[in-house]
C-alpha cells in the first residue's frame, strides 16, 4: 500500500510530519488509536524515515499469542529451555530486530510478567533467552501500539507505570476515520486501484455509492473502508459498482438515517438525499475560503464540487462571501 495515500487530511498531514521527526531518534514511541485506524501504517513510516531503514521491521500482536508462546516469541530460548524446543535453540524478536525496529502491537494486553522483562529491555538494552545464563546487548527501536487507554490501565493496576513512561517518551495519536473524512475517497481510490491491478478488471463507484460510503460512520475505521472496497468490487456485476453491490450492514445503516429523515417529512428519497446534498455543500462552501478547500472537506475533486454547485444554484454563496478567493478554482 502506497504510504503516501494516506495523509491527505490536514489531521494526517500532521501525523506524517510527526512520524518524520520522530524518526530521526532511537526512543520509544507509542501510537494510539482505534482498532483499524492505521497505527502499523504509521509505525512502517517511523521506520522507514529512520537510519534504520534498511534494517528488519518486525512486529508482534501482544494480545494474539499465548503468554507461554510470547515469552519464547520475544525473547528466545537456549537448547532444551523446555520440551518441544529446538536442539539449537532459536533468537527471538528482539534479538532478529537488531538495529532495526519492533513493533509491539495491542502493547496493553501484555502480561504482568512481560511487562517487568520489557522493562528491563527497555532500561538494559539487553536480553537474556529463555533458559539461558547470559545475556545480549541488542539496538532495537521500540514502538508500542494501543487501541487502549493506557494511563487508566496504569491507574487500574493492570499495567506498569514505570513502563508507561518508557513507552511514552514520544506518542502519537490517531484520529478515526469519521473525524478525517477528507481521507475517505483517497483512500477508496488507492485500494479500487490496488484491486483492479491484482485483477485486471477496471470498475468504478458511481455517485449513489460514493455517496453512501462517504457519509457512512466507519466505526471500523480504514481497516473497514478497505473491506467496503474490496467486498463490492468482487460482488459487483458490472464494471460500475452500484449501491446494491455494497455490503447489506452499510444500506441498512444508511437506511436508518434515511428513516429518520422521512418520519419528519413527506419528500420523495431523491429529494431528500438532495436536500441532505446540498445541506452539506453548502455548510462546506460557507466554511471555506476556496472551492479546492471546500472539496477537500466533502473528499470530492474540484469538477464534481462545481457541478453540484451548478445543479443546486449554490453560486450565490461564493459571489456573497466574502472571505472567498477570487479564483475559485484553485
Amino acid at each position: 500500500m502506497d504510504q503516501q495515500g494516506v495523509f491527505y487530511s490536514d489531521e494526517m498531514k500532521d501525523i506524517f510530519n510527526m512520524a518524520k521527526r520522530y524518526a530521526q531518534f532511537k526512543t520509544t514511541i507509542l501510537i494510539n488509536g482505534e482498532t483499524g485506524v492505521g497505527k502499523e501504517v504509521v509505525a512502517k513510516l517511523i521506520h522507514k524515515y529512520s537510519n534504520r531503514a534498511s534494517m528488519p521491521f518486525l512486529t508482534v500482536n501482544c494480545g494474539a499469542i499465548p503468554e507461554s508462546l510470547l515469552d519464547s516469541e520475544l525473547f528466545g530460548y537456549e537448547s532444551g529451555a523446555f520440551t518441544g524446543a529446538n536442539t539449537k535453540g532459536s533468537m527471538g524478536l528482539f534479538e532478529s530486530a537488531h538495529k532495526g525496529t519492533l513493533l509491539l502491537d495491542e502493547i496493553g494486553e501484555l502480561s504482568p510478567q512481560l511487562q517487568v522483562k520489557l522493562l528491563r529491555v527497555l532500561q538494559e538494552h539487553e536480553v537474556r533467552r529463555i533458559g539461558g545464563s547470559w545475556s545480549k546487548s541488542i539496538d532495537v527501536r521500540i514502538i508500542a501500539c494501543t487501541n487502549a487507554d493506557l494511563w487508566n490501565l496504569v491507574k487500574n493496576g493492570t499495567f506498569r507505570k514505570d513502563l508507561y513512561f518508557r513507552l511514552s517518551v514520544a506518542t502519537i495519536t490517531i484520529p478515526p476515520l469519521r473525524e478525517r473524512k477528507a481521507d475517505i475517497l483517497p483512500l477508496l481510490e488507492q485500494f479500487l486501484h490496488e484491486l483492479i491491478s491484482m485483477y485486471n478488471i477496471d470498475r468504478t463507484f458511481d455517485e449513489s455509492a460514493l455517496y453512501l460510503i462517504t457519509n457512512h460512520t466507519f466505526y471500523g475505521n480504514v481497516r473497514e473502508l478497505r473491506n467496503i472496497v474490496e467486498s463490492s468490487y468482487i460482488t459487483a456485476q458490472d464494471n460500475i459498482i452500484t449501491t446494491n453491490d455494497l455490503p447489506k450492514y452499510l444500506i441498512e445503516s444508511s437506511s436508518i438515517k434515511i428513516k429518520t429523515i422521512t418520519e419528519k417529512c413527506s419528500h420523495t428519497l431523491d429529494e431528500m438525499l438532495n436536500d441532505y446534498e446540498k445541506e452539506i455543500i453548502t455548510n462546506a462552501l460557507t466554511h471555506s475560503n476556496t472551492i479546492r478547500k471546500a472539496a477537500i472537506k466533502l473528499g470530492i475533486s474540484n469538477t464534481t464540487l462545481l457541478r453540484r454547485i451548478k445543479v443546486y444554484n449554490l453560486e450565490e454563496i461564493i459571489n456573497h462571501h466574502d472571505d472567498f478567493e477570487a479564483n475559485i478554482i484553485t
